[in-house]
């Protein structure tokens, strides 16, 4: 008898706790789900008011907003006329130029990071660390003051309004070389030690077996940076707030300080820059961004997935 009474002791806690287990994992669901509503309303209102025009939504056109921004009619056929059409800047100009310079600052970049984070992490000169400590001291300077210096040094090699001024000015930074650097050095200097043996030089180590390995990192600066480069706004204002030196007829301007300055346009025209339009443009310029994060997410998971896995 006390056997059974036992039996059902087990099979009744056991019950219990499935009971109880399953309430607190419907609960955690029910949070999460509320929480990614919260979360993905604004998104869903920003595409729905993209739609809309004026600045109630209760006039729906499914292209008013995007003939103003210039996107309707913007097709492969007509892209050199738009290119140069000075008269009328165009919002397509501004995305061009926005695209131009976030994959190409990105991409100088994460080689700089990545050749720098080597050398630190794996290569023995003389005056490493004294280097290292060096550059990491840099950090401590805010970015306002290199304003000016990059201001100047971009006037005195004549790059105002060019792509060059927009790109290299974001080629290096610190941060990133200290961020990819810690995850390097976590690489097992066996390895290395190994691919010496069998021939393999520091740039096909480099190549084959760093970056597969630190690829979560290099993906988070590559995130990092273009969304870095994407919104940046005091620097393209300064220094390509005209036309491309090299071709008077196209705009230098991004998406940045091209949008604020074709609302404030169609707003000094007599037509007011409505609420809808603000939030269509937004929703392009978000574009970019999320097709980055699609494409590079199972980079994201592996990393957090690896991020508590010690050895």
């Amino acid at each position: 008898m006390a056997e059974h009474a036992m039996y059902f002791a087990d099979e009744r806690a056991q019950r219990m706790y499935k009971i109880r287990t399953g309430i607190l994992k419907g609960l955690v669901y029910l949070f999460l789900s509320v929480f990614a509503l919260f979360m993905l309303f604004p998104f869903v209102i920003m595409v729905w008011g993209s739609f809309v025009e004026g600045k109630s939504f209760d006039n729906f056109k499914s292209t008013a907003n995007f003939e103003y921004l210039g996107f309707a009619h913007w097709t492969i056929g007509n892209y050199e006329q738009i290119l140069t059409n000075r008269a009328a800047e165009s919002f397509p100009v501004f995305f061009l130029n926005t695209i131009i310079v976030a994959v190409s600052s990105t991409t100088v970049t994460v080689v700089t990071a990545v050749l720098a984070a080597f050398a630190f992490a794996r290569l023995n000169f003389k005056g490493r660390d004294a280097l290292f400590a060096l550059l990491l001291a840099t950090m401590m300077v805010p970015g306002e003051m290199m304003v000016i210096t990059n201001y100047q040094t971009v006037s005195a090699l004549q790059w105002k309004n060019t792509f060059a001024a927009l790109i290299f000015v974001h080629g290096v930074s610190v941060f990133y070389i200290f961020y990819l650097r810690q995850t390097f050095q976590q690489i097992p200097n066996e390895l290395y030690l190994a691919a010496k043996v069998d021939g393999v030089g520091d740039l096909g180590y480099l190549v084959k077996v760093m970056i597969p390995i630190a690829m979560p990192t290099v993906t988070t600066i590559i995130i990092l940076s273009m969304m870095g480069s994407w919104n940046s706004y005091i620097w393209p204002n300064l220094v390509a707030n005209g036309y491309w030196k090299y071709n008077r007829n196209h705009s230098m301007k991004l998406v940045s300080n091209g949008l604020r300055d074709l609302f404030s346009s169609i707003s000094g025209s007599g037509q007011p820059a409505s609420d809808t339009l603000k939030i269509a443009g937004s929703m392009i310029i978000s574009i970019p961004l999320l097709i980055v994060f699609v494409l590079f997410r199972k980079y994201i998971m592996r990393g957090v997935s690896r991020s508590g896995i010690k050895g």
